[in-house]
């Protein structure tokens, strides 16, 4: 795996790519996912996140007051700045 990562042969995904995605699980484009619907969206199908993982990423994708995800705000964070060396310094 070090292999595959020192080779770079998994690029990040771009930003617009990240928003469209949100935006598809966003039924009624209204800029947020309900924390029901991204359970459900994401712990379905070929490659389900687990209980531990989905439960990670609600603790920090969740808004906590309103219980869902603001998924403009929150692709900034799933972002990698390619021109930095990424993950090792090589």
């Amino acid at each position: 795996m070090t292999k595959v990562l020192l080779d770079r042969r998994f690029r990040p995904i771009p930003e617009d790519v990240i928003l469209h995605a949100f935006e598809a699980l966003d039924e009624n484009k209204c800029g947020y996912i309900t924390k029901d619907d991204l359970v459900k969206h994401l712990t379905q199908g070929d490659e389900p996140f687990t209980q531990e993982e989905m439960e990670d990423m609600l603790a920090v994708a969740l808004d906590p007051v309103t219980d869902t995800l603001h998924y403009r705000d929150y692709r900034t964070k799933l972002i990698v700045d390619e021109t930095k060396t990424f993950p090792f310094n090589v």
